[in-house]
């Protein structure tokens, strides 16, 4: 045995060396599948179980219908279709969409002389694409699509010189918000890197100690991002898993290597040996990074409770970024420090004073100690206000123009809009299954279709319905001239045994998000008799507007089991780890707290537009996006444990060595105070580099993760935190003593 009671001889050496192998394996494994780990991850979100999906399903397996999947091509800059040049452009752009083997139908003023194809004021059109793809994941198509149309739009130029040929639609968007989120994560990394190493070197003073835990930051999301590239190949995860990795694993990643890092270095100027303090840092930092981190894990597994794709895959990546960093803080670095030992201090410009020597951290337990009460009045009250404004707040998906404006598809959205025709974008499709042994050229089947569409077309949100009725134009009521109809021009709208019919909704330009949504909400709560006149008939809602409803009702309703499970699970994780009552009990409500004012945050500057210009927003946004508050909540809820568990931990290793509660808690402050602002600064630095994006989505969850984060460490752990344990005094610790 050594002198301090450890292993000596063969039989330590081991344990390094397994380590070191494990590890060596890992980054050899891991790392090197990070860079494309984006090729393999879904685009679009997913709703399981959700009307909307139903619909989608069918129209591919059961229509096996052309226009399952659409896009649409827009054609700005020449003149209208129903001209002759703007005929002969649209069939030299007709002609090549059909060539391509991405391409499965297309549908235009060709097809169906309709005034509607003709853009306001007689200039442009668009063609609906129906696209074709194995698996599924047709927004992959878009980047050959894309080439084939530049040809094409080049050859146009030599007549119409202003002509532009632009792809949207929801596989447009995905593709290009995946496009975008992906290069915005990289671009905020990059942002982010430097300052922290500013950060850290004026925290530590040193080259070497400010690099570490940005290394370890890095590797981190690196193995983090190897794993989801590992998993996508069985498990389809969404391209938010990216951000949430890139996000989290570097201010998770850093913050825990951070807090290892000091502990050594206080070991170190106590006068341990390398090896000693490596070991003590383990022990005591490493105890407190894993305790941390499954609160922070909890947040994360309470996500899955909620049926959508996109919020899975975020738990996912935030549990899988979580692990990575926990154990990057405690398992490969305490050797790294043992191994680097008075090497960690190279480069040194000064030297900063160690943690716990008196200075403004103690002076300032010491004042919370004596005037507890006004410290709490005086933080806890602005807080309150701003916490009082999450009431406001919706999670609707914002109307408005809030996609980035570089994106061709936001322009193309645009150019639908200018043309009076932004509708198309925003169909909604409505399935209509027809009674045992009726079909729908049938006379009854026929009146069901009639009753429905003829309630579609008197809704004032509704600008057009499109179903074999308006195939049939002036003939609609001749059964016997729509059954000769050719069957390519009745299969988007009828199945192949003729049970079921299609008909899709146009809304009315200008139509707002909430109308549609009412509208789809309406449809579905009235009886499908009610709808067709039809008895055992059915009607399904699908389409971008009944997406929408899907978003926010499989959120809205999971979100209380959410916070309850994340408030339940983490007040049981907090109360096992301190055998206290009251320090779980406070730690949730101070987060709460956090998070609240976080939201009335959110709320002032996204919904209310205060300061939005310095966030690059054009103005004030009617919705906060559905994914938000849930993300948002279970994320900060973790995070904001971090430093209450940092101090905590602190104040009662203290008192476990015999000191009082007052002199325990100024301990415990002065030793974390500056741990927990180094590393609330390393977080901010993160979040915000997130914030100054173009992607609005990611934009709110940088801007709230930030704010949440600077005022948990400025106002909640150092002012309102202690306050409150000098107040309990020794019932913090009750009934474990």
């Amino acid at each position: 045995m050594s002198p301090t009671g450890a292993p000596s001889g063969p039989r330590a050496a081991i344990a390094p060396r397994l380590a070191a192998l494990a590890w060596a394996v890992a980054a050899f494994t891991l790392v090197p599948a990070a860079p494309d780990v984006e090729d393999g991850l879904e685009v679009s979100a997913r709703i399981v179980g959700s009307e909307s999906l139903r619909v989608e399903r069918q129209l591919a397996e059961r229509f096996e219908s052309p226009f399952a999947r659409t896009a649409v091509l827009v054609m700005s800059g020449v003149p209208g279709p129903d001209s002759d040049a703007g005929e002969a452009a649209l069939q030299t752009v007709v002609a090549a969409l059909r060539s391509r083997p991405e391409v499965r139908a297309t549908f235009s003023h060709l097809d169906q002389r309709d005034a509607y194809f003709v853009g306001r004021g007689g200039g442009g059109t668009f063609v609906v694409v129906g696209l074709a793809a194995a698996d599924g994941r047709v927004d992959r198509l878009l980047p050959d699509l894309r080439r084939a149309t530049e040809a094409v739009e080049s050859a146009l130029r030599q007549r119409h010189g202003a002509v532009a040929l632009r792809w949207t639609g929801e596989p447009a968007l995905n593709f290009d918000l995946w496009r975008t989120s992906v290069e915005e994560a990289r671009a905020a990394e990059l942002r982010t890197v430097p300052l922290t190493v500013v950060l850290l070197f004026a925290a530590f003073g040193s080259v070497v100690a400010a690099l570490l835990p940005v290394a370890a930051g890095a590797l981190s999301v690196s193995l983090t991002l190897g794993l989801v590239a590992v998993l996508a190949r069985w498990w389809p995860l969404n391209i938010l898993v990216v951000n949430v990795a890139s996000m989290l694993g570097l201010a998770l990643g850093i913050d825990y290597a951070l807090l290892i890092v000091t502990r050594f270095r206080e070991a170190r100027a106590a006068g341990a040996e390398p090896v000693a303090a490596a070991r003590e840092a383990a022990r005591h930092a490493g105890a407190t990074v894993a305790l941390s981190g499954a609160t922070v894990a909890i947040g994360f597994l309470a996500l899955m409770a909620i049926p959508l794709g996109e919020l899975r895959s975020a738990a996912a990546g935030g549990l899988l970024v979580v692990a990575a960093s926990v154990a990057v803080a405690t398992t490969l670095l305490p050797p790294l420090l043992a191994g680097l030992g008075p090497r960690l201090e190279a480069g040194r410009l000064w030297r900063v004073r160690p943690p716990g020597s008196p200075g403004r951290w103690r002076w300032w337990a010491r004042l919370v100690c004596a005037r507890p009460w006004p410290v709490l009045l005086l933080a806890g009250g602005p807080l309150v206000l701003l916490a009082a404004q999450a009431a406001r707040l919706d999670s609707s998906v914002p109307g408005g123009r809030w996609l980035p404006p570089r994106m061709e598809s936001a322009r193309g959205l645009e150019d639908l809009r200018a043309m009076g025709r932004g509708g198309v974008a925003r169909t909604l499709r409505l399935v209509v299954h027809l009674p045992e042994a009726t079909t729908a050229l049938e006379r009854e089947g026929w009146e069901a279709q009639r009753r429905l569409h003829e309630r579609l077309v008197a809704d004032p949100r509704v600008a057009r319905v499109q179903s074999l009725r308006s195939l049939a134009g002036p003939r609609a009521d001749d059964l016997a001239f729509v059954s000769l109809l050719p069957d390519q021009a009745k299969r988007p709208f009828l199945d192949a045994l003729g049970e079921s019919v299609l008909l899709e909704a146009v809304p009315r330009e200008g139509a707002s998000a909430d109308s549609l949504a009412a509208l789809v909400r309406e449809l579905r709560a009235a009886s499908a008799e009610t709808l067709t006149g039809a008895s055992g008939a059915r009607v399904e809602v699908g389409g971008l507007p009944a997406f929408h409803v899907d978003y926010e009702d499989a959120v809205a309703g999971r979100l209380p089991l959410v916070a309850g499970l994340v408030v339940g699970a983490t007040f049981l994780a907090l109360l096992l780890a301190f055998r206290s009552l009251l320090v779980p009990l406070k730690a949730v409500l101070l987060n709460l707290l956090a998070v609240s004012a976080a939201f009335g945050a959110l709320v002032l500057v996204f919904q209310d537009g205060v300061l939005a210009p310095l966030l690059g927003l054009d103005g004030p946004l009617d919705g906060v996006f559905p994914i938000v508050p849930p993300l948002v909540f279970c994320t900060v809820f973790g995070l904001s444990m971090d430093y209450e568990v940092f101090l905590v931990a602190r104040v009662a290793e203290a008192r476990r060595a015999g000191m009082g509660e007052d002199d325990a808690l100024a301990e415990g402050l002065a030793r974390t105070g500056g741990v927990i602002t180094s590393a609330a600064a390393i977080m901010i630095a993160v979040f915000a580099s997130f914030a100054g994006g173009e992607f609005v989505l990611v934009k709110m969850l940088g801007f709230t993760l930030a704010v949440a984060v600077l005022l948990d460490a400025t106002v909640i752990r150092v002012a309102i935190g202690p306050a409150l344990l000098r107040l309990a005094g020794r019932w913090n610790w009750w009934p474990g003593g």
